[in-house]
């Protein structure tokens, strides 16, 4: 008789793939919570075949981070083509078909920043993808909070939008330790899944990066706060060890990186691996797009680049009596083109889409004459970000404006401009604003750009500025002039050209939020696409 794999997912009454809890939790009760461990969960199973090991399980793990809806873009690694949906699910479906106990999981921001394909459909279309492929277990990216809480929660659990109508939702279980529903003062979702191969449990903890907290809308932060990830973990870990699992992975939007050797680990994750649980056996990073394969703390730490361009294929021994993890390796697979032939399901999938949106997406907006390069040059200044900016501050009519380099995706290709090419540089919903802010502002706001170890340079129209690199943080910044030379006066209104989510606060700026809002304008790409339109028109040639 074949050995079930059961899948755990908590309760509300929201949605589907939730259940109702037990009790009532007040805020204040939260902590206790976790160390009693009140949660209570219900079960659906889906049988496997049992492992021909006697003595130990073997189980395989793929996984997927940051894909940001990249259903009909290829990328370039290691010299070869990779990625795009159709070839990311022909090796996923391979792998798994030629290994038994198999989970597909993925480490979040498999939504949001997506291209047209995805985008003007609410990025539904990359949700199909990953029920199309099964995906076992998720957990959230900063990405995922885009465009609300509310938008969030109907793409995991279904429901209406006015673009797209009703949508079914997510077969995937998703689970986030460390996102708080600042109403009750316990976790949004589910803080863990739990999977049962052969008898075995494994529990799959999601948490995401605090950062997240600094991303998001205002509006958002009002519903949800993003707490420690090591100590969301942690306390998670005490409620599955107290149901006597001992076999736990963790899927953590945070950032990882290693030599592609396994040596040098380094960013958030790698420094909070000694402080986890050591119940914790393996971690997929996520959040800053690079490569990881690397052990810290006797912790597996995996990461594989972005947008579907490779995945990580982690290989488990389990022993059968102890329950635990005895033995653990990863690779990262490049998805190459030259190596497989597409899925023909996702390609079914892709054309259904991209039927909709050609006819829009293929009009020609503008030719220019140089292609605008979204990479910033040793000084922070990005070819495309300056007239993302130029755009804002004309359509506007101000005097200022500044773009966030994290706003722009793509670059824009020598030649003819197209609706598609636009919404791939500017694939967020964000829309210009106009604002006050006095001379003493803007100098403030332009200090920002250095915070802690970071560094974040705006991009700006409208204005000039000297700083010397080698000042105290919050003391770099020497003179700010206007494009006639003119000093800025401390004490006198400027109006300035920003992004909604600049004005919010958001990537740290929060000097923006001291602005006094004058008017609403259209949506960033769309001041864009006017701009090329006026300045770039495509040239018609008479025969």
């Amino acid at each position: 008789m074949a050995e079930m794999i059961q899948s755990y997912t908590e309760s509300t009454s929201e949605g589907r793939n939730q259940k109702l809890s037990k009790f009532q939790i007040a805020p204040v009760f939260f902590l206790l919570l976790l160390i009693l461990g009140t949660y209570e969960y219900n079960s659906t199973s889906t049988s496997l075949k049992p492992s021909a090991s006697n003595n130990y399980i073997q189980v395989q793990l793929l996984g997927v981070n940051d894909f940001h809806g990249q259903l009909n873009k290829y990328q370039s690694l290691s010299g070869t083509k990779a990625g795009g949906a159709e070839y990311l699910a022909a090796y996923l479906k391979q792998y798994k078909q030629e290994t038994e106990n198999t989970l597909l999981v993925h480490a979040g921001d498999m939504v949001g920043g997506s291209p047209p394909i995805s985008s003007l459909f609410q990025d539904q279309p990359t949700i199909e993808l990953l029920n199309l492929l099964n995906f076992d277990v998720g957990t959230l990216g900063n990405h995922e909070f885009d465009e609300g809480v509310n938008e969030m929660k109907r793409l995991i659990h279904g429901g209406f939008h006015e673009k797209t109508g009703t949508f079914p939702g997510s077969n995937t279980s998703y689970c986030s330790a460390n996102v708080i529903d600042k109403k009750t003062g316990t976790p949004l979702l589910p803080p863990y899944v739990i999977k049962q191969i052969n008898g075995i449990n494994i529990g799959f903890i999601g948490v995401v990066t605090t950062e997240t907290n600094q991303f998001v809308l205002p509006e958002i932060r009002k519903e949800v706060k993003i707490i420690d990830e090591v100590s969301a973990i942690n306390q998670t870990v005490e409620l599955l060890k107290e149901k006597g699992i001992k076999s736990i992975v963790v899927l953590a939007h945070v950032a990882a990186k290693s030599d592609l050797t396994g040596t040098n680990p380094s960013e958030d994750l790698a420094e909070m691996a000694p402080k986890i649980d050591d119940e914790v056996d393996v971690i997929f990073g996520g959040h800053n797009h690079k490569y990881a394969n690397t052990e810290v703390d006797g912790k597996l730490i995996v990461q594989s680049y972005s947008y579907g361009k490779a995945f990580s294929q982690v290989k488990l021994s389990l022993d059968r009596h102890t329950k635990d993890i005895v033995k653990k390796k990863a690779n990262i697979i490049v998805t190459s083109h030259h190596q497989i032939e597409p899925d023909e399901e996702t390609i079914t999938l892709l054309n259904k889409y991209k039927e909709k949106m050609d006819v829009y997406t293929n009009t020609i907006v503008g030719e220019v004459p140089e292609g605008f390069a979204r990479k910033q040059n040793p000084n922070g200044e990005s070819p495309l970000a300056q007239i993302v900016a130029e755009s804002g501050r004309t359509a506007m009519e101000s005097e200022i404006a500044f773009v966030h380099h994290g706003g722009i995706r793509a670059s824009l290709k020598k030649g003819e401009i197209t609706i598609e090419d636009l919404y791939t540089a500017l694939p967020f919903n964000h829309s210009v604003v106009k604002l006050t802010l006095t001379g003493d502002q803007i100098k403030r706001a332009l200090e920002q750009q250095w915070m802690e170890d970071k560094e974040n340079i705006l991009q700006t129209a409208g204005l000039t500025y000297n700083w010397n690199p080698d000042a105290p943080i919050g003391s770099r910044i020497l003179v700010v002039k206007d494009l006639q030379g003119k000093e800025l006066q401390p004490n006198k209104e400027y109006t300035i050209a920003v992004s909604n989510y600049l004005a919010s606060g958001g990537d740290g700026f929060t000097v923006f939020k001291q602005g006094r809002l004058v008017e609403s304008g259209p949506l960033v790409v769309s001041a864009l696409k006017h701009y090329i339109q006026q300045k770039y028109p495509r040239e018609v040639v008479l025969r």
